[in-house]
């Protein structure tokens, strides 16, 4: 302990700490990992194929995640598998982007041009999904990767994930209203499934958040079998963002 630290109050010294958890999240990349981690538990492999990042980056970011205690880490053969400390990180960056949206001009000017003016058509919320699901109103689509898909989803969702979208159209019933969705509210897999689905004669529109947000309000999710299976090999992972790896030889 300092000599300043020594004679500052308990009070400031706390908030010292919270000025230190925030500082663990003053980088943009760590913003995509905990959104990614959101989804469900990853190694750093995955993460490093999600997000074509440098191994040595997303290892350093990952490092300060957890020593600032938005991360945990386990051991599952050689692998390291992090997640997320708990749910309240999904509050946290939730109530983050609220705040930037709505009073920072540069995201506040970004998020019209780039998501609210491509969408205009309201989003649905999550208590009009669970009546419409209720009534057998609504077809459900997570566009995610299917390894995401796995770990975690809205009960009774289908997945498919926005690359393969194109060629599944025939999956997907014209008589219903499809309600697409994400890694959360400014992810844009659901923004572009959305407009795919309107351009070929589909009724569609996004849900207002993603799968995390949908878990921590306490509402119905389900897994697949696969997903009690160790985490899916880097090359196995499908993302918009991810790198092409050359063939092996």
């Amino acid at each position: 302990m300092t000599a300043r630290q020594s004679t500052a109050s308990p009070k400031r010294t706390l908030y010292g700490h919270f000025a230190e958890v925030a500082r663990a999240l003053g980088n943009a990349h760590r913003l995509e990992l905990l959104e990614l981690l959101a989804q469900g538990e990853r190694t750093v492999e995955n993460l490093v194929s999600s997000t074509g990042l440098p191994m040595a980056n997303v290892s350093q970011h990952l490092q300060a995640l957890r020593r600032n205690g938005l991360a945990t880490t386990r051991r599952k053969g050689k692998y390291v598998i992090y997640g997320l400390a708990d749910d309240a990180v999904v509050t946290l960056l939730g109530a983050l982007q609220v705040i930037a949206v709505r009073n920072h001009v540069a995201a506040s000017r970004l998020a019209d041009e780039c998501f609210r003016q491509r969408d205009r058509l309201e989003p649905v919320s999550r208590d009009e999904l669970l009546r419409r699901k209720r009534a057998d109103a609504v077809i459900l689509l997570d566009v995610r990767p299917a390894s995401e898909f796995a770990a975690g989803h809205i009960d009774g969702a289908l997945n498919i994930p926005l690359q393969e979208l194109a060629r599944r159209l025939a999956d997907l019933p014209r008589s219903r209203e499809i309600v697409a969705y994400c890694r959360g509210p400014y992810c844009v897999m659901a923004f572009e499934a959305v407009a795919r689905l309107r351009a070929r004669g589909f009724k569609a529109r996004r849900l207002q958040d993603g799968f995390p947000e949908w878990k921590i309000a306490g509402l119905p999710v389900a897994t697949t079998l696969t997903a009690k299976k160790c985490i899916p090999p880097p090359d196995r992972l499908t993302s918009p963002n991810r790198r092409r790896l050359p063939p092996k030889p």
